[in-house]
């Protein structure tokens, strides 16, 4: 078994619905993302995917939250703009553009640098 790593980032802010505390309020973060890809065989290349690929895919799926304020976007409507929920989405959008046999392992979000979600 293979796996990647990519780290990329966005900033962007958000507030928390329903939530008692600080964070209902409207503020920012600086996110960092750990993505882990797997795959159990290498292409033509020797590679599981070209990372130039992925970080490109990444960059595209960012576009639409950084420097945004999350609540906005059409798919945080209704969703709460939690780290959890912003790693969910990476990876769900990040696993329709990766090629066949190459999966997401893992996104961690970390909107700090003591405290990010995963999703598995």
């Amino acid at each position: 078994m293979f796996e990647l790593i990519i780290q990329t980032d966005f900033a962007a802010a958000h507030r928390l619905r329903g939530y008692k505390g600080a964070c209902e309020k409207l503020h920012g973060h600086n996110w960092k993302l750990d993505v882990v890809l797997q795959s159990d065989r290498l292409n033509e290349l020797g590679m599981v995917v070209d990372f130039q690929e992925v970080k490109a895919a990444l960059k595209d799926i960012l576009a639409e939250f950084d420097h945004s304020f999350l609540n906005d976007l059409a798919r945080f409507k209704t969703v709460n703009p939690t780290t959890e929920n912003i790693a969910k989405t990476v990876a769900q959008e990040l696993a329709k553009r990766l090629p066949e046999g190459v999966r997401v392992k893992s996104v961690t979000s970390w909107e700090s640098d003591r405290c990010g979600a995963t999703y598995v």
